[in-house]
């Protein structure tokens, strides 16, 4: 039996800290499919499909991810995907306190799905989408917080 992880998230980008995570996904598990999803309490930067098709082009060559959206709660969409994991990336202790929250209702909802808290390497803990995204703003370069070979100006508008 396939061994599926959802890695859910916004994705506003997808950046170096997010694959390390998938990189040790991969590790534990058979197949990983990365869920983009909206944030409404977040200003975006790419709309979903600039963030699917940005993963999707990092990921063509590897079998074992695939990436797609989904607007229902994180915990029906892994039931409906069949996975047995969630995977959430900690930096820091706010990370932590925060995912814990979320872990605890999901445990109590969706008792069948672990959890699986990764810790993001320290060459990455500094890197956050959001920082990304203001960076971008101010046409400052990127290119060293984004996966090798993906160009962030080929997805913005």
């Amino acid at each position: 039996m396939e061994r599926i992880a959802l890695f859910p998230g916004s994705f506003d980008p997808f950046t170096r800290g997010h694959e390390s995570l998938v990189k040790e996904a991969l590790r534990l598990f058979d197949k990983v499919v990365i869920a983009v999803g909206d944030n409404i309490s977040k200003r975006g930067l790419l709309t979903t499909e600039q963030r699917i098709a940005l993963i999707a082009d990092r990921y063509a060559d590897d079998s074992r991810v695939s990436v797609t959206s989904y607007n229902i709660l994180t915990g029906d969409f892994a039931r409906q995907i069949g996975a047995v994991a969630m995977i959430r990336g900690i930096r820091n202790t706010t990370d932590f306190n925060f995912e814990r929250s979320i872990e605890a209702t999901n445990r109590r909802l969706f008792p069948e799905i672990t959890t699986v808290m990764l810790v993001t390497p320290d060459e990455y803990a500094h890197i956050s989408s959001s920082i990304v995204r203001e960076l971008i703003a101010f046409n400052h370069d990127v290119s060293q917080f984004m996966p090798e070979g993906i160009d962030i100006k080929n997805y913005l508008l």
